[in-house]
């Protein structure tokens, strides 16, 4: 009997593997770029130019598959829950238990920081908490399920999953300190009078399910697109052109200042966590930290520029301040400790 289990088990370890490596790392997809690359386009994989182009086609390709099909996976389910039937489940709640279920929330809503922010104006001016609505903004753009799946393909699920615990902790956390400090009078008074307009979702047939999930696909790639190209380019560069003795010099975990340099790199930078992710894939392929590699994504989605100046329309400068501090700090912690124990991960 237990070598049934054993067998059982193992067996089920080769399905699971295979699969992994086929469907999410695309192991196939990499050789066929690698064959097209070698035979058509007459270069060698292993050297800089033959290998940059090789990594840019796959990863390219590779994202955009996993992104589209996810994206339309998530928002099919999405469409069961529109935003005025959220507010009213998360308004059944409140305390603690409200600011996990708003960070969860923000995992199932694939969008950028910017995208996140008319949601957020929308569940404030219904009358969520304010500390619920930070938690709902702080996890949507740092973390989706797309991006884990992504994360695991590129990486492994070990770091994909403790990238998502370390994710909603600091979004449950920030959003608690912000609900706690009673900041309420430091939103814009235009907020409150903006009124969500309820849709009937029960009319929906799959059909309308299926267009809005196909239309969801379309309207966040053409958002992206272009983010990923460039953030594969950079990745392409860094995985073959920049040595290791100078990435490990500079964002090597052993340095005490990577993180810092990395969290402050990537507030001003504005890219969908797509984008970022083949740059942290070159980067830790070269030596750089773990930690300083997620504090760079952690920066660059929750805290980029962009979103930043649109917030600020909508909350006063101390709000705004007390918000930035607070991500930037648990960036800061969340690096610092991946740093010291992410091998743990690898």
């Amino acid at each position: 009997m237990i070598r049934i289990i054993k067998k059982l088990g193992d067996d089920l370890m080769f399905i699971f593997s295979w699969l992994n490596d086929q469907l999410l790392k695309m192991e196939w997809l990499n050789y066929l770029v690698t064959q097209l690359v070698q035979n058509v386009f007459g270069l060698n994989t292993q050297d800089r130019l033959g290998g940059s182009i090789q990594f840019f086609i796959y990863d390219v390709i590779k994202i955009f598959i996993l992104l589209s099909v996810l994206i339309f996976i998530i928002s099919y389910i999405q469409s069961f829950f529109p935003p005025e039937r959220t507010r009213k489940i998360l308004g059944g709640f409140n305390g603690i238990t409200a600011n996990i279920l708003g960070a969860l929330l923000g995992t199932i809503t694939p969008f950028c920081s910017c995208s996140s922010i008319p949601l957020f104006i929308g569940f404030t001016s219904a009358g969520l908490p304010i500390g619920v609505t930070f938690s709902f903004l702080i996890s949507s753009p740092l973390v989706d399920l797309a991006s884990v799946i992504l994360l695991a393909s590129i990486f492994n699920w070990q770091i994909a999953i403790a990238y998502v615990i370390v994710g909603l902790i600091l979004a449950v956390i920030g959003g608690t300190i912000i609900g706690k400090a009673k900041l309420e009078d430091y939103v814009e008074p235009f907020v409150y009078s903006n009124k969500m307009i309820e849709a009937d979702q029960e009319t929906l047939t799959t059909g309308d399910r299926m267009i809005f999930a196909k239309d969801q696909v379309w309207e966040i790639v053409r958002k992206v697109w272009l983010y990923i190209l460039i953030g594969v380019g950079i990745g392409a560069v860094i995985h073959n052109w920049i040595p290791e003795s100078i990435v490990s010099a500079v964002l090597g975990q052993d340095k005490w200042y990577s993180v810092l340099i990395a969290t402050l790199v990537g507030v001003p930078m504005y890219a969908d966590i797509f984008g970022t992710l083949p740059i942290a894939e070159a980067l830790v392929s070269k030596g750089a930290g773990l930690g300083t590699v997620l504090a760079f994504m952690m920066a660059v989605t929750a805290l980029s520029l962009p979103s930043m100046i649109m917030l600020k329309k909508v909350v006063k400068t101390k709000l705004l301040v007390i918000f930035v501090g607070i991500v930037i700090t648990g960036i800061l912690i969340i690096g610092y400790v991946f740093n010291a124990f992410g091998y743990l991960l690898m």
